[in-house]
């Protein structure tokens, strides 16, 4: 599975920034993989534009977290969002997982292989 969560780089979750709460609550869940991208535009549901210009740099562009793990590692971390959030916006999905360390390709979701 894949949770993509959408947020603005000023949310926060105590003191820390919301993405870097998320991130580390994940690692400390031991999930397969988190990221967190830093987009240069965007905007939510209160239709605010985020965005760069080349003379001026804002100070609340969107980060995405982008979360895979499978579906049941995933229950206690969505227990877990309900709490770090606020406003922001998570889309859940199922994803084709590949794992190039392996000799050849492994979707681990499906069991599905490449030789």
């Amino acid at each position: 599975m894949l949770v993509r969560i959408f947020s603005g780089e000023t949310d926060r979750w105590k003191h820390q920034p919301l993405y870097e709460a998320i991130g580390l609550k994940a690692r400390e869940l031991q999930l397969a993989g988190a990221t967190v991208s830093r987009w240069p535009m965007g905007f939510g549901t209160s239709n605010r534009l985020r965005r760069t210009k080349i003379l001026r740099l804002s100070m609340d562009l969107p980060p995405v977290i982008e979360i895979v793990d499978t579906e049941e590692k995933f229950n206690e971390f969505l227990s877990l969002l309900d709490e770090l959030m606020n406003s922001e916006l998570a889309t859940l999905e199922k994803a084709w997982v590949m794992d190039y360390r392996a000799k050849g390709v492994i979707a681990v979701a499906w069991r599905w292989s490449r030789e």
